[in-house]
């Protein structure tokens, strides 16, 4: 079995959903000694998240952020969290929601994401900083 490990730094990036597929790929390259395995990616932050979905029409993270906006609205009087601004709570919830980990399969040193599949770096604050991800990678 092969472990891996790396702790990487994402630039500040605006709020919104971005794909970030190939900086993982990036700083993990031992990925491709993998012939069977896991990937795991963790976001090291409580007001950001990860996902999988749509790669390539850019209009799909558009429509996300529309969507997570909606529904998790800002400057709601019931917040009693508010103390980094009107997008603190909102970025929290929204977090909850899509989670702080993704799996990716990995086969013949690759990722096994379905051909219109990327990760998201689901970025809920206005500025949020930089975000520090750990990926593990593990296999034969």
């Amino acid at each position: 079995m092969k472990i891996f490990q790396q702790q990487i730094q994402l630039r500040q990036v605006r709020r919104g959903f971005h794909l970030i597929t190939a900086e993982i790929l990036q700083s993990l390259p031992q990925i491709a000694e993998i012939k069977m395995g896991m990937c795991q990616v963790f976001i090291q932050h409580t007001s950001a998240s990860l996902t999988v979905n749509e790669n390539a029409d850019p209009t799909v993270r558009k429509d996300f952020e529309m969507y997570f906006s909606k529904a998790v609205p800002e400057n709601d009087s019931d917040y009693m969290h508010d103390d980094e601004g009107p997008d603190d709570m909102p970025a929290h919830l929204k977090a909850s929601m899509l989670g702080s980990s993704v799996m990716i399969p990995i086969s013949n040193g690759r990722f096994a994401l379905g051909i219109w599949q990327g990760i998201y770096l689901c970025e809920h604050r206005n500025y949020g900083g930089n975000r520090s991800l750990m990926i593990t990678a593990w296999g034969e």
